[in-house]
């Protein structure tokens, strides 16, 4: 860090510690930091909208002014300055800058394996297929943040197996890189009183927990009494004012348990501060077409996750149904890429190829794989960025771009073909894009419609 923005940091964190003592009163100068670090047209929009938003009695006033007060100083100046001023003001330009210098994406977050051990064994885990026993050495993830950092990549993410396995060295590394903003989903069985202390001490540090709904479908799919650890994990870090959040999966046994109001209200009264929803994906060699959502459950949630971000106070985001705002697949190195524990450098956690890892090449090497140069030449996979994905929305390209790059299956326990996935998601694909043209055209279809396709 330059001296220059370790100064006008400073400055925003002083700013931030006069607002959050009457914050209802001093929103405005909060949107006025915002507007001074705007600098392309993209970013002015974003805080327009936000000042626009914030300047009326809505729920996301009142959002602010929650997530505020109950913040400690410590979260609420690391976490804010990192993600906003470092992760998204500072560095979305340089990552566009470098893009057009070197030909090449660059991309905005990175999901980073540092385990693949676990000590959960969830049924249909994404991650099953791994060998069980990788892991990336602490002088590896440093050399990653350091070359992230020189590329104006200042947001990590953590997953695994259980990356919690691991806090010891997590907190090395948030501390240490004390201008990163970093996030780990985890089940939240090792989230004890010793570690919650320490996330309040770090501050740039968040934990997303994942969830299927209420204890019986959260159990069910990971382990009798999971979900009253997470409730206790949950309310550990609200106690000390550390920032965290859930990561839903949606499948086609629970959608409309976590598509519900009474689900949100959960999250919304436990002290989530935001969100994630994932769908099922069907992946390695016991791959269950039968527990994916429906397209109607899809087209469902789609429906539902709007009708949050208007009524209840907590950030929502959908990684598959999102993919309008954000111009459809973010994979492929193009805003994200995955490292999983033994080094390989996939276009996506839900996609196991590669043709690079990272043991033996540079972050900047790798961002040039075939692999990624075959994604980012067909993106967007769709012209309708309701079908953003190339694995569920139009699995016909998967296979295409092992094919021309050379790829090889990063999974230890499966090595099936592409094609065959590709061909069991046919189906699936064809429904979806069937829905997805109509809410295409009509931007919001009724939900009772949504509900009766």
């Amino acid at each position: 860090m330059t001296a220059g923005d370790f100064l006008f940091n400073q400055a925003v964190v002083r700013a931030l510690d006069f607002i959050a003592r009457d914050p209802e009163n001093n929103l405005e100068k909060l949107i006025s930091i915002g507007e001074r670090l705007a600098l392309n047209p993209d970013h002015k929009d974003i805080v327009a909208a936000v000042k626009r938003v914030l300047s009326e009695d809505t729920i996301w006033k009142d959002y602010t002014v929650k997530l505020l007060q109950n913040t400690t100083p410590r979260v609420r100046n690391r976490l804010g300055v990192n993600f906003f001023v470092n992760a998204f003001f500072k560095g979305v330009p340089k990552q566009f800058q470098l893009r057009d210098e070197l030909g090449f994406s660059v991309p905005f977050a990175l999901l980073i394996d540092p385990t693949s051990a676990c000590n959960l064994n969830c049924t249909g885990c994404w991650a099953s297929d791994y060998s069980r026993t990788e892991n990336l050495d602490v002088d590896l993830l440093e050399r990653i943040l350091d070359e992230a950092r020189e590329l104006g990549i200042y947001f990590i993410l953590y997953s695994g197996g259980e990356p919690l396995i691991r806090k010891k060295d997590l907190l090395y590394l948030a501390e240490k890189f004390d201008d990163m903003a970093f996030l780990a989903f985890t089940n939240g069985t090792l989230v004890d009183d010793a570690f919650a202390d320490a996330l309040a001490d770090v501050g740039n540090f968040t934990l997303a927990f994942s969830l299927e709904g209420f204890a019986e479908s959260t159990d069910r799919r990971r382990g009798q009494g999971v979900f009253d650890k997470i409730m206790k994990g949950m309310d550990r870090l609200s106690r000390r004012g550390v920032i965290f959040g859930a990561s839903t999966t949606y499948n086609r046994q629970n959608t409309e348990e976590v598509g519900s109001n009474a689900y949100m209200d959960m999250l919304v009264e436990k002290g989530c501060a935001y969100n994630w929803y994932f769908t099922y994906i069907p992946i390695g060699q016991d791959f269950d077409l039968d527990l994916m959502a429906t397209p109607a459950q899809r087209a469902f949630m789609y429906h539902q996750v709007r009708y949050f971000r208007q009524t209840k106070p907590i950030f929502n985001l959908d990684f598959w149904n999102d993919g309008k705002p954000i111009e459809g697949c973010i994979a492929g190195g193009r805003r994200y890429l995955h490292i999983n524990a033994a080094g390989d450098v996939e276009p996506c956690a839900f996609i196991h190829y590669a043709t690079d890892n990272i043991k033996n090449k540079s972050l900047r090497q790798v961002l040039e794989s075939p692999l990624f140069a075959a994604y980012q030449r067909r993106m967007p996979f769709n012209d309708n960025h309701l079908r953003p994905c190339p694995l569920i929305d139009n699995p016909e390209t998967l296979p295409e771009m092992v094919l021309e790059s050379g790829a090889y299956s990063t999974q230890e326990k499966c090595q099936h073909e592409p094609e065959q996935l590709a061909k069991a998601l046919g189906q699936y694909a064809r429904e979806w894009g069937d829905i997805a043209e109509k809410l295409k055209r009509s931007h919001e279809l009724p939900l009772e419609l949504a509900q009766s396709l």
